[in-house]
Formats: C-alpha cells, structure tokens, sequence
C-alpha cells in the first residue's frame, strides 16, 4: 500500500547522533520523507561519557531513545549500514538497502589505535555506552580486588590506573579517577587506601590539551597534579598487553588501562570514492556536500571541513550546527534556489579538570579557568543535553556530586570474572572468612 508521502522526496540520514538528530528535527515540517538509521536505538550525548565511566551518572541520563525523540513522522531503523552506492544512490545495509533520494551521512568515528588494534582488549576507548559501562567496571573492580589482595606488587598494579591521550577525553577522565580515589571511596574499604591509587596521564606531544593555548595547558597540567594525577608528556607508549604499558624500555604494571589517545572516521567514508584525510574524514564542500555529489551530504565528525585555514572541531556544536544546515541546503535545493556555504560559529569550548576546575575558550579569543570556566561547561553541557528530565537529572546529581563528593552510580554491572586466583583459593570463599578454605557457593543452593 502506498500512500502521499511515499511519492515525496526521500531523505535517509545515517547515524542518530548531534548531526543526524538536528539534521531530522529541521526536516520534521518539510514535504520530504525522512528516514534516520543507526545501530543504536538511542542518541548519546558523548561529552558526558566519562561521567557514566567514573560512576557520576547513569547511562538513561545522558541518552534517550531516537523514536522518542523524533515522533512517528520519521522513520527510524535499526540497522548496521556497510556502505554507500553513490551511483546507484542506495544505502547499503547489513541485511539489506536502502534508496535515497538525498543523503546525510552522520556517522561519526571510532577508535585509532595507530596500527595497533591488537591493543583494542587491552585499553578501553570511550566512544559508547558500552565502553563507559565497561570501564567503570574495571574500575569499581579494581579496587574490590584490591581490598581483598595480600601481595603488595600486585595490589600496586590494581591501583594502578593508566590513561593514555591527554586530551579533553583523557584530561577529564584522570580528573575524575583522581577524585574517585581521593575522595569518594576513601571511606569505604577496610584493607586498602583507595586515595594511594597511581593514575598516570601519558600524551606523546609536548602539553596536556594541545588544542589549548600553551598558558591553559599548563593551568590544567598544575589543576591535574595537584589532584595526584602523574602527568607525563613527550611519552610515546610503545606497547600494551595484559601485563600493562611500555614506554620504550620502561614497564609500568597496570591492570587498568583507557585509550584516549586518537579517533578514525566511520569506515563508510571508505565507501564513498572521494579523497580522505589523514584520519579517513571525507574532504566536504563548502556546502558540506561530497564533491560531485550534490545529494550527499557529510556533516559531523565524519566530515573535514577548514574554516580560516582551521579545520573545525569534532564537537557537539559543530555536529549540531551542521545538522541543520544540511537540511536548509536540501530544502533551497527543493525550492531550485543555489545551496549556501557552511560558518561554524564557535561558540565555546571548555576541558573539565576536577571539582570545579576546568579550562576552555569562548568566542575563539575569551580564556577562563578554573570556577568559572567550570560553571560554563556545566551550562553548555546541560543546554545541549535533549530532554528536559535528562536536564534535570543531571544537575541534581552534579550537585550532589559536588557537594558531597559522592557518585551516586557505584555500581558493578555484567558478569563477575574470578576473583580469587586458583593458587590463593585456600584462603577461603569470596565472602568468607581466610583460611575457612572451599569454593563459593551460591547462596541459593541447597
């Protein structure tokens, strides 16, 4: 059965992120047919990923589901795209294809390991859901397996804690671990001082938050190290297995390790046949079409756009500010009216350190730190957040966090691995006392 929509245009827009989202929500009301597909049945507002990975919020808060947020007025599937067929004007799918009439593709980048993608199981990135969820795992769980540890070199290596990329993302996150440390669970171990936890920051470039001014950088490099955090530039890590980090010849144990360090496009770039950058980004129009292409459109992070002879940052805003003007620009084309070329206005960007501390630039030229460039980034994060209980879910847990030093998402999710070594099982059950010896029983048993 078909019906009037069905003889619109059809708009299939890849990836439900920033881009994606705003790029559907400014088409809502257009005579146009729109069609938004992901892998994930949620958008996730990533800058607050390291939030959910250091026990701060919950996943539901900083995410919503796409059908929710769009209305039945869009299509949305859940599915894998593989590839684009630019010629044929067909979407690509794991099961299946889907045609197009005009294309936004929004699908973001992933993890770069320089080459080295055997590190993958090793060091966690943080790009999803998932990743958060599975490193504040391995956190909450090295210390309870440091409570209960009787060797002091392997106790040191579970209080070890390495990040490697001292960018927003790692900068953030050994904020956040110097703060779990020093104070959150100081109180709640008996065989253990969780604040004598080493948390180590490498990055390979001379400064922490290159994208900085060299003054910023070393506001937060001092905010860092006055957090405990051990921050070591010029570092290149050589080597990543289970056993920890090399640096040349030096070896530092460590059972918890977070990739930071550098992103890759989405592999669909690879798809398209056009020229890519360094980090696999299409090189876009002004429009923010694919050249020779002026149905496609590539936005977000995918998309390497110079602006003042700058490319401009794979941010939120940019995503968001992108979104919608490839929908005016698929509409003017609608209209027969010529496409406009993209401005990216910066409004601001901003690196939080600890409580109450971060760094950031608004404008292009207006430096703050500390308090105030706190308050800042806590108000552009919630501005951008979507949802109103989202918004309100997080400022009352940021108050709470900040106000009691708390972390309200303590929790250890997914299945337990072995917490008693095979050579040390004689000193007794997991929740028994040492020496009483036997395996642990479930509680349910007979």
């Amino acid at each position: 059965m078909t019906g009037p929509r069905d003889t619109l245009p059809h708009v299939v827009i890849l990836g439900g992120g920033f881009g994606g989202l705003y790029a559907a929500r400014s088409l809502r009301d257009a005579p146009v047919r729109v069609t938004v597909v992901d892998r994930q049945n949620h958008h996730l507002f990533q800058p607050l990923l390291y939030q959910v990975a250091t026990a701060t919020l919950s996943p539901g808060e900083i995410a919503s589901p796409i059908r929710g947020l769009l209305g039945r007025e869009t299509t949305v599937l859940l599915a894998e795209v593989t590839g684009v067929d630019v010629a044929g004007k067909r979407v690509l799918l794991a099961d299946g294809e889907l045609s197009y009439d005009y294309l936004v593709i929004a699908t973001g980048a992933t993890h770069s390991y320089f080459g080295h993608d055997e590190w993958a199981k090793h060091a966690l990135g943080l790009k999803t859901i998932d990743d958060a969820l599975e490193i504040r795992r391995r956190v909450l769980l090295a210390f309870e397996r440091a409570e209960r540890e009787t060797d002091p070199v392997r106790r040191r290596e579970l209080l070890t804690f390495v990040i490697i990329g001292a960018g927003p993302t790692g900068v953030e996150m050994a904020g956040a671990l110097a703060e779990i440390s020093r104070h959150t669970l100081t109180r709640d171990f008996h065989n253990i001082d969780p604040s004598q936890a080493r948390i180590l920051l490498l990055e390979g470039l001379p400064r922490v938050l290159p994208v900085y001014s060299e003054h910023l950088s070393e506001k937060a490099r001092r905010s860092l190290e006055k957090l405990g955090v051990e921050v070591r530039t010029d570092t290149r890590v050589t080597h990543i297995d289970e056993t920890g980090v090399y640096i040349g010849e030096e070896h530092i144990r460590a059972k918890s390790i977070i990739w930071a360090a550098g992103v890759a496009a989405s592999p669909v770039a690879r798809s398209l046949g056009v020229e890519l950058d360094r980090a696999g980004r299409v090189k876009v129009a002004p429009e923010l079409t694919l050249p020779g292409h002026e149905d496609v459109f590539v936005i977000g992070d995918l998309a390497h756009f110079v602006q003042d002879g700058h490319p401009i940052p794979g941010v939120a805003p940019a995503a968001m500010q992108q979104g919608k003007h490839a929908a005016r620009n698929i509409l003017r084309r609608l209209r027969g009216q010529p496409m406009e070329a993209f401005r990216y206005w910066d409004r601001g960007t901003y690196a939080v350190i600890g409580r109450g501390q971060a760094v950031g630039v608004a404008f292009q030229r207006l430096e703050s730190s500390g308090f105030s460039a706190w308050l800042a980034w806590l108000g552009i994060h919630v501005l951008f957040l979507i949802g109103f209980r989202s918004k309100l879910a997080v400022l009352i847990n940021w108050a709470y966090s900040f106000i009691a030093f708390k972390r309200s998402a303590r929790l250890i999710t997914g299945p337990l691995p072995e917490l008693v070594r095979p050579e040390r099982a004689g000193e007794g059950p997991l929740t028994g006392r040492p020496g009483t010896g036997g395996p642990v029983r479930d509680a349910t048993a007979g």
